[in-house]
């Protein structure tokens, strides 16, 4: 069983920057990736962007291209999302999440595990 644990949430202006974090326990990890999605009040849950466990490579949402970075720990069993230039629509509660198997890593409903998320609000 996976467990992961969001941290780095928090109330920040607009422009301002924030960091979050993902640590995966629960034996011997070996999923196939990782990702971030956030879920607006009244809206659905969203892809954020997500990287491969090994190579690590990294995807994004094409509207969050150029200020967020997703970057992997593998000795650390940890994923951060740096969140640059945040605006007030970025305000969402951020959920990390474990893909097990090859396959879409945009959907949601591929994915196995998730965290309970940790909310970033973005004051105008």
């Amino acid at each position: 069983q996976v467990q992961l644990v969001e941290s780095g949430g928090g109330l920040v202006q607009a422009g301002d920057s924030l960091r979050l974090s993902c640590a995966a326990s629960g034996g011997t990890f070996s999923g196939y990736a990782m990702g971030w999605f956030r879920q607006a009040p009244g809206k659905e849950r969203e892809f954020v962007a997500a990287i491969r466990w090994n190579g690590g490579l990294s995807y994004y949402a094409d509207s969050l291209k150029g200020r967020f970075t997703i970057s992997r720990n593998n000795a650390k069993n940890t994923v951060d999302l740096q969140m640059n230039s945040l605006e007030p629509e970025d305000t969402a509660v951020y959920y990390c999440a474990v893909k097990l198997l090859v396959g879409s890593i945009y959907r949601r409903y591929d994915y196995d595990y998730w965290g309970q998320g940790t909310q970033v609000t973005v004051s105008s």
